[in-house]
């Protein structure tokens, strides 16, 4: 009788150890998750700062070649992640990986110029919210590929759609340039999630993510160097944002979302990487000193409320 008792206990501190063990992973991975969506929040008040230095262009290849660098200086570091060295099993080839991070890094470019250019004439706080639209519009674009689309998605789009008139368009009905250039960024960097989503699950992520930049460098350096002017004086005026968003906000904010999205429930890790935006208006306050009206702070509200409801589980899919 004792023995079956001893058993049982065992059996309940067995299951109770896994339960803790769950809870800190998710822990874990939570606390991952929130301190990317910091370090890539407050990389928009690092941007709009060095654009008053050096151009758009510039910036981006600088950014571009620093981040590829820095990734593939680490690769050997993530080699030592859990699971990563299974992940090699039947892994494509080089050229393969170069192919696929080539196009992902053509759309990447797009994304990072607009939203660059975008930061010239808004504020980070109104390029954060823009830029995460790309959640809603991630999954309308999958109506092109005969996917249906939830009705959480529907809500979460005319959510989205009033937020932006109302941060973006002026009492005239005039929109401000710069959220044109956000907005179209916003539809760039939701074409790059895609491909990501469609070449990444089956490839070395940390390499296909240093071509992919490698690939941003090489043809933002193009322009940069063919029609803008660099200049030494204005790079190093500014060389602390370029370093900050090259090393914490591609490479450190990537490794992290990378280790927290092992650990994490996928619905949670797209909740907590929301919390971009917020740091970005945030940042925008305590580091540039920028404050939104009123209307402006209701349309970041709904606009966030959008990018939560974009994520929530569809209940017709259960019935």
């Amino acid at each position: 009788m004792r023995a079956v008792q001893r058993r049982r206990m065992d059996v309940i501190m067995i299951r109770n150890c896994k339960g803790m063990i769950n809870i800190n992973s998710q822990l874990k991975g939570s606390l991952y998750l929130v301190a990317a969506a910091v370090v890539w929040g407050m990389a928009f008040s690092a941007q709009s700062n060095a654009m008053k230095y050096i151009q758009p262009f510039t910036f981006v290849f600088l950014r571009s070649t620093i981040t590829c660098l820095v990734l593939a200086l680490a690769q050997p570091l993530f080699a030592r992640l859990p699971g990563y060295r299974a992940a090699q099993d039947g892994m494509p080839s080089a050229r393969a990986h170069l192919r696929a991070g080539a196009l992902i890094g053509l759309f990447l470019v797009l994304a990072t110029i607009f939203q660059q250019i975008g930061l010239v004439y808004t504020t980070p706080a109104k390029s954060g919210f823009v830029t995460a639209l790309y959640i809603v519009i991630v999954p309308l674009m999958g109506l092109f590929l005969g996917r249906r689309v939830p009705l959480t998605v529907w809500i979460a789009l005319a959510l989205s759609l009033i937020g932006l008139v109302l941060l973006c368009v002026q009492r005239d009905l005039s929109v401000n340039i710069g959220d044109l250039f956000t907005l179209g960024s916003a539809f760039m960097f939701s074409c790059q999630i895609m491909l990501l989503g469609r070449y990444a699950p089956r490839m070395d992520a940390i390499k296909l993510s240093a071509i992919q930049f490698g690939t941003a460098a090489v043809v933002s350096g193009i322009v940069a160097f063919g029609f803008e002017t660099p200049r030494m004086d204005g790079i190093m005026a500014c060389i602390g944002s370029i370093l900050y968003v090259a090393v914490f906000s591609g490479a450190v904010g990537y490794t992290l979302q990378v280790v927290g999205q092992k650990y994490a429930d996928p619905t949670l890790a797209s909740l907590l990487m929301c919390l971009e935006s917020v740091f970005a208006a945030l940042g925008g306050w305590l580091i540039l000193g920028q404050t939104l009206l009123p209307r402006e702070l209701l349309g970041c509200a709904l606009m966030l409320m959008a990018s939560v409801v974009a994520q929530l589980p569809d209940r017709r899919a259960r019935g």
